[in-house]
């Protein structure tokens, strides 16, 4: 079972349950990383922006960062830690609300996004945004979720 340490410092009524956090990186790791850690870390919009800006030098608050764990060179070191994701609470709220979409599945969706990119997954390239765009469609299905791209896929 993978370790999941939840730092809230923001909260608000629609957020999920540490189970619903705990079970949606369960479902990414299961299979492949089972013992894996991530620490998710909740916040608002301020501190959100400061990440932002500091480590991707982008303006404003976004919905999640991903600090995967870069193991020091150490001869036979070994760490089950994957990384670190930030979660900014209103800006999902917003984008949910924005996208017509249940909140509830709009972060489960950041998440899975989110724990996909500590295990070294990107979308900076057509051919990899597809690929991590069918997994994460894939894995929201176990979980009873609908494929989040949908509308997207429709329009084109």
């Amino acid at each position: 079972m993978s370790l999941l340490e939840i730092q809230t410092i923001f909260s608000s009524t629609d957020q999920p349950s540490d189970a619903q956090l705990q079970h949606w990186v369960e479902a990414v790791l299961r299979d492949t990383h089972p013992d894996g850690e991530v620490l998710i870390r909740i916040v608002d919009e301020q501190e959100s922006s400061t990440l932002n800006e500091q480590y991707r030098h982008k303006q404003g608050p976004t919905n999640i960062l991903s600090f995967p764990f870069e193991a020091p060179a150490i001869p036979d070191f070994h760490s089950d830690m994957l990384g670190d994701l930030v979660i900014c609470s209103p800006v999902l709220a917003q984008e949910a609300h924005t996208q017509n979409k249940p909140i509830t599945a709009h972060w489960a969706h950041i998440v899975i996004h989110g724990v996909l990119h500590l295990l070294g997954y990107d979308h900076l390239e057509d051919d990899d945004a597809k690929l991590m765009e069918q997994k994460e469609i894939t894995l929201l299905a176990t979980l009873n979720f609908e494929n989040p791209y949908q509308d997207e896929y429709a329009s084109k």
